[in-house]
């Protein structure tokens, strides 16, 4: 069996397992051990999570915000529209998808609210647009009364005001994501206090999640396939923290592949650099891992990119295994199900 062939990557998910509401409490969700040196399968919640760390260990977390990017407008002629923003380019220029494209060319004018409307400047990469918002107030708070959470595509619901708590990360801080870091959606203030507690050191890196963890691999070899590039940034001081567990031999957990791949795009010499960039980098089997000795994750989706990532990490055929005793054992799957400790 080829690791670069996308079809290796694929397993049977039945559809009833694929969780489509969040749990009522964050840290009730189950928790699947993996142990990357044995590949032995333990099954628990993930409140019990403290028990596998311990003082000195690195818990690596990503502070992105998800910003409520799906607005619903109106031309002038009364036409519905969708403008979900993307990147923002200056204060008021942003790269958007939209729905339907054929009206909204370049000089079509949006209206949002009393507060928010955009004009069409110009067309943009894969069937996008670059427009100018206008806005009286605040344009964050007319953004959180007006938009909506973009929840994943295969969640075929509206989404709720309840949704604006439950897919955001109790220590999100800095808007920009697109796509929540689901891996940090189980953590409770409780459970990050008890870490601390046992000696666990808190650091936190920031990578703006982008549409790309939601588009598939098209290309059959993995290894022609082309990230998305997102913007992502490590502090000096998030660096020396983990460069000084590095140094001492400490671990460094990652909570989410978006922490893992804003690790391993600032790393060289199994030591982390501090900075901004747009990284597009690409994990799968073959490539080495230079910071991570654990990671924290979700159950992602058959012959994703994401996918390939857990298994360069843990071995392909561990991580098959245990998906297919996930499956088994009927764990909720995806952004709002449960979660994997591999360790």
């Amino acid at each position: 069996m080829s690791l670069t062939k996308k079809s290796s990557y694929f397993y049977h998910l039945p559809p009833e397992l694929i969780a489509y509401e969040p749990k009522e409490q964050r840290s009730h969700s189950r928790l699947l051990h993996l142990n990357k040196t044995s590949g032995a399968v333990g099954h628990h919640m993930f409140r019990d999570l403290p028990s596998f760390l311990q003082r000195g260990d690195i818990l690596v977390l990503n502070n992105t915000k998800v910003i409520p990017a799906r607005l619903i407008g109106e031309k002038s002629t009364g036409a519905e529209v969708e403008v979900f923003l993307l990147n923002q380019l200056a204060a008021k220029r942003w790269e958007c998808l939209v729905k339907p494209g054929r009206r909204l060319k370049p000089g079509a004018e949006v209206i949002f609210s009393d507060q928010l409307s955009c004009k069409v400047l110009d067309y943009a990469a894969e069937g996008g647009r670059i427009v100018e918002f206008a806005w009286q107030g605040d344009f964050w708070q007319i953004l959180e009364q007006v938009g909506n959470m973009p929840l994943p595509p295969y969640i075929k619901r509206q989404a709720t005001a309840k949704d604006k708590e439950t897919y955001q990360t109790v220590y999100a801080e800095k808007r920009g994501s697109v796509a929540a870091p689901t891996a940090g959606l189980h953590f409770t203030s409780q459970i990050l206090s008890q870490l601390k507690e046992l000696g666990v050191e808190i650091v936190e890196v920031m990578l703006h999640v982008g549409l790309g963890t939601f588009r598939p691999v098209k290309e059959d070899d993995i290894q022609h396939h082309k990230m998305h590039s997102e913007f992502c940034q490590i502090s000096p001081e998030s660096a020396a923290k983990i460069n000084a567990a590095k140094e001492s031999g400490r671990r460094v957990i990652a909570v989410g592949t978006t922490s893992t791949r804003t690790l391993e795009s600032f790393a060289s010499n199994q030591r982390v650099k501090a900075g901004t960039k747009w990284t597009d980098i690409f994990i799968y089997p073959g490539k080495e891992l230079q910071i991570i000795d654990g990671l924290i994750t979700n159950f992602h989706m058959p012959e994703s990119t994401l996918m390939m990532l857990v298994s360069a990490f843990a071995g392909y055929e561990y991580i098959m295994n245990a998906y297919k005793i996930a499956v088994a054992e009927k764990y909720r799957f995806f952004s709002y199900g449960d979660s994997m400790l591999i360790l």
